[in-house]
């Protein structure tokens, strides 16, 4: 957690300078949520991740150094230098590549869960996250009813952060609580304190537990609030102020920071040390892709699918 905060913010300020091109995206506030994932999950298992999830991404294994190259356009990231932000996956570990069209990944995962079932592989899990708003889309609505009927193991992580962008809950949804669209669609769902690391850790777990013992979709609403703007070009100042002095504004770093301190596990120099060796290593990498090159338009031999041999399959078809 500390360390994902730490390389968004650093991002951001490199943004600020006028180093990144595109936005910045960043999870203050959802880090608890995110990091519980990531850290649910056991290799082999699938990722879809949102904007949002620099936490889980690392916790599932993602190379810092892969997410300050993509933002920088360096031509060693995953990415070669030709996608800002978010868009980047790592498929032979799992990891999707974030989809802009948000809700999207919830019938990508599905769909790459129920392939996996027809090939004979056991003991995947998938699991995805999203905002609220993308529990309003139709491949949300799809991709959950497809995997409650195939009792897939799929598990969907709703980040309930009190606004789709700038529209707020109350035009966002009717129902009382998000995590009662769980009975509709006939899974089982959860609701949690997305700013309590300890809840959220043992809330993912349990859930990613029930979908690989055969229980079908798990769907987990995460109630906080998301302490930054949509992007760093956002100042959020539509964002209700009391919503900040409620407990759904609670930092979760924070927050784990003080329980740790209340159990005696952790004392202040110890988390100082955190905060400094996440900044250090932050450092390191953003200097080393920083003196990366970018792409360069005459050495690109692009297609548009995942792997070549995709392209070669058609030309040979064609």
């Amino acid at each position: 957690m500390i360390l994902a905060r730490t390389v968004e913010e650093k991002l951001a300020n490199l943004w600020r300078a006028g180093k990144v091109a595109g936005g910045v995206y960043t999870g203050k506030g959802q880090e608890a949520v995110s990091v519980a994932i990531g850290m649910a999950l056991k290799p082999g298992d699938l990722f879809g991740p949102a904007i949002r999830d620099q936490a889980g991404r690392l916790a599932f294994g993602e190379p810092l150094l892969d997410a300050v190259r993509t933002y920088l356009g360096s031509r060693l990231g995953p990415m070669r230098g030709r996608d800002g932000n978010v868009h980047r996956g790592r498929l032979r570990e799992g990891t999707f590549a974030m989809i802009s069209h948000l809700g999207s990944l919830v019938s990508v995962v599905a769909g790459a869960l129920l392939a996996r079932r027809m090939r004979g592989e056991q003991n995947v899990v998938g699991a995805t996250s999203l905002g609220d708003g993308a529990t309003s889309t139709g491949a949300f609505h799809e991709g959950l009813n497809l995997a409650a009927v195939e009792k897939l193991p799929l598990v969907v992580v709703v980040t309930n952060n009190q606004y789709a962008y700038s529209t707020p809950n109350g035009r966002q949804f009717a129902c009382h609580d998000l995590v009662d669209r769980a009975i509709g669609y006939g899974v089982e769902g959860y609701a949690m304190d997305g700013t309590d690391v300890k809840e959220c850790l043992e809330m993912v777990h349990h859930a990613v537990g029930r979908a690989r013992e055969g229980n079908g979709p798990q769907l987990i609403v995460a109630n906080c609030l998301r302490l930054s703007g949509h992007a760093e070009h956002d100042d959020a100042s539509y964002v209700d102020p009391h919503l900040f002095a409620s407990p759904l504004g609670r930092d979760c770093i924070d927050v784990a920071r003080d329980y740790l301190l209340e159990q005696g596990w952790a004392d202040a120099e110890t988390v100082r040390q955190w905060r400094e060796h996440a900044k250090a290593q932050v450092e390191e990498v953003a200097l080393k892709a920083q003196r990366e090159s970018g792409p360069d338009p005459a050495d690109e031999d692009w297609c548009a699918y995942a792997t070549r041999g995709f392209a070669r399959l058609e030309a040979s078809v064609s």
